[in-house]
């Protein structure tokens, strides 16, 4: 049997797992005993949820931090090499998509093991599915810079952008920077350019608006320490 690097899907918060991965990935999920995660703690919690059969005296955990060697990442894949399929868990979200399982991902592929991604949330493509803006043309921006210049630089480049290429921009921040973050936007962009606050995508607090920086100027927001997707669209819908 050929060995599968499985790229699976984790919840976006203390939402029901088996409300948002398929019966496939579930299935999948229970027949592996090793994985690639960010948190062991978290990690374990997710896989305890999932209804995992096997003890988790007897999980083979190996911790990526995003800093880490390229060479210091084979040895995690020493078992898949030699034919045991293993997976490979985001914090949050799918895998590999704003976060440092594209590292294994990479290297995976650079020795020749078969990589499948599994069904499951990404915060990313639901707040854009959501937000009524451009999913033809679009770019993610990951975070953007922390000093205040910089960043006022870069939210006007973004709006540039958007405008002339009629594309959405998308961009993350750390939750206890949203609201600096939304403030800086709502002074700097246009009264007309479009924003979109996705946050807490699947959860029961979820919220997702669209709205003119013109009309998000109108009424009072806080987001603080709520994990949240940003959106700006600066053309005409």
């Amino acid at each position: 049997m050929t060995a599968i690097l499985y790229l699976i899907p984790c919840t976006l918060g203390d939402d029901d797992v088996q409300k948002v991965l398929t019966r496939d990935a579930l299935q999948i999920i229970n027949s592996l005993d090793e994985f690639i995660v960010e948190n062991e703690k978290s990690a374990r919690k997710f896989l305890k949820a999932t209804s995992i059969t096997k003890p988790q005296s007897e999980l083979i955990i190996h911790e990526l931090d995003k800093h880490q060697n390229n060479t210091d990442l084979l040895p995690m894949l020493k078992n898949c090499l030699a034919g045991k399929s293993i997976g490979l868990i985001s914090e949050a979200g799918v895998p590999a998509v704003a976060d440092p399982g594209a590292l294994i991902v990479a290297k995976a592929h650079e020795k020749n093991i078969i990589v499948k991604p599994l069904v499951g949330p990404s915060s990313i493509l639901l707040a854009l599915m959501a937000s009524g803006m451009n999913g033809q043309q679009f770019c993610f921006l990951g975070y953007l810079p922390r000093e205040k210049d910089a960043l006022i630089q870069k939210i006007k480049s973004i709006e540039k952008e958007s405008r002339n290429k009629n594309q959405t921009q998308l961009f993350i921040e750390t939750p206890y920077r949203n609201n600096q973050l939304l403030n800086e936007i709502l002074t700097v962009c246009d009264a007309h350019t479009y924003l979109c606050l996705a946050t807490n995508i699947t959860l029961k607090s979820e919220k997702i608006q669209t709205k003119t920086i013109k009309e998000w100027r109108k009424q009072k927001h806080d987001i603080h320490k709520q994990p949240t997707v940003f959106l700006i669209y600066a053309s005409n819908f």
